[in-house]
């Protein structure tokens, strides 16, 4: 199965060098650095990424 990372759409403003990426994931809700997609991911539940999302919208 692949896993469908994703970046933020204003991730083409200024440099794209410098952005995280997220999937959604069986066990939780995935985050990686983008310029090591290989490299070691952080995995949060779905409640702990909603509430982290909707305290950046504040």
């Amino acid at each position: 199965m692949t896993t469908n990372w994703r970046k933020s759409a204003r991730s083409s403003e200024g440099t794209s060098e410098q952005c995280v990426e997220v999937a959604r994931l069986s066990e939780g809700i995935g985050v990686r650095d983008s310029k090591n997609p290989d490299g070691p991911n952080l995995v949060v539940s779905r409640d702990v990424f909603k509430a982290f999302t909707a305290a950046l919208k504040k």
